[in-house]
């Protein structure tokens, strides 16, 4: 990356913070713009084999360089897709620098409190398979709540990939950037929430496993001859019951 050169429109701090980036996905994506001024999603999934575009651009401002979302029209279809270019305009303090590395001792200490086990579901998975990630996105509050178990939650790769693109989505997130917002989402705090992504949502997430995946097939089989999804399905017994006890 030192082989490409500075654009003239970008300032010397900018620049080393680019050149700076380790991380293989986020260099790919800084370098690319480096030299073309823009990437699309388009270009990151066709040359670059990234299947979810996003995350890689997600990967660049977790490094602390910030980037701007506007829309292009594709080459290949003539739709208009996403595309993404540096933002000179967000400096952010406590987020240029890019996301802090986490160690082994703090990935303990948060198995300490709360098990090994993802914050989402409750349930236990192995700790090799757990992942770190602030309850309130990085891209909102930076590296400000430091080493603190409580601003931080352990989650599985997939869960991960479904709180971040569910992030990426919100309104709060790509505009706002309001705490406060954050703090009463369920994806930074589902032990006590209010909305899910600013939506007035609510979300159960329920595991089976073992001899209780029996009951889960069952639900699934009722499910199908009720023409239904096993969701509708749990909410019409549970709508039913409730209405039985009143």
């Amino acid at each position: 990356m030192n082989k490409i050169s500075k654009p003239d429109n970008m300032s010397q701090e900018f620049y080393e913070a680019c050149i700076a980036v380790e991380g293989k996905r986020a260099r790919t994506v800084i370098n690319h713009i480096l030299q073309n001024g823009f990437i699309t999603t388009e270009e990151l999934s066709d040359i670059y084999a990234y299947d979810h575009p996003p995350r890689a651009a997600r990967d660049v401002r977790e490094n602390g360089i910030p980037l701007k979302t506007y829309k292009v029209v594709s080459k290949k279809t003539g739709r208009k897709i996403a595309a993404y270019k540096f933002d000179f305009s967000e400096k952010t303090k406590g987020r240029i620098g890019g996301r802090k590395a986490f160690s082994i001792q703090f990935k303990k200490k948060l198995i300490e409190r709360y098990g090994s086990c993802s914050v989402l579901t409750n349930e236990k998975i192995n700790p090799r398979y757990l992942q770190i990630d602030h309850r309130i996105p990085y891209e909102v509050a930076g590296n400000d709540a430091n080493e603190d178990v409580e601003h931080y939650m352990l989650l599985d790769a997939s869960e991960q990939r479904a709180k971040s693109w569910s992030c990426e989505s919100c309104e709060n997130f790509r505009t706002n950037k309001d705490k406060n917002i954050c703090e009463n989402c369920f994806w930074a705090y589902p032990e006590n929430y209010s909305h899910i992504a600013m939506k007035p949502e609510r979300r159960l997430d329920i595991l089976w496993s073992g001899d209780n995946c029996k009951q889960y097939e069952l639900l699934v089989t009722e499910a199908k001859k009720e023409n239904q999804s096993p969701q509708s399905l749990i909410k019409k017994l549970l709508k039913d019951s409730f209405s039985d006890s009143n």
